[in-house]
């Protein structure tokens, strides 16, 4: 019973994945931070390939509100441009925009 309860509640969860911008561990951490919004249950930004992988119920959260609160934290992303005013708050080493390179 338990067990299939769990399946059922698994299965309205959906994964996708896209692109944002970011360079470093600091933006890993705020675009993690920024992609858990309700109705987010996972979510994972790979710095090498700019690729978050989120997994999240629909019923819950639109994809596009997940796109929405990242850029609003200053990371564009496929779907969204970063909101200005937050980008320009980032750190220097965070300013994906302005060419920085971090190796």
């Amino acid at each position: 019973m338990i067990s299939s309860l769990l399946h059922a509640q698994e299965s309205k969860n959906t994964s996708e994945s896209f692109h944002v911008d970011g360079v470093c561990d600091m933006c890993k951490t705020r675009i993690e931070n920024a992609a858990y919004i309700k109705g987010v249950k996972h979510c994972k930004w790979d710095k090498e390939s700019k690729e978050i992988t989120v997994v999240f119920n629909p019923e819950k959260v639109e994809l596009i509100k997940i796109h929405e609160s990242i850029a609003g934290a200053g990371h564009s992303t496929d779907r969204v441009e970063a909101d200005e005013e937050a980008y320009h708050k980032l750190p220097k080493c965070c300013a994906y925009k302005d060419g920085v390179h971090v190796h």
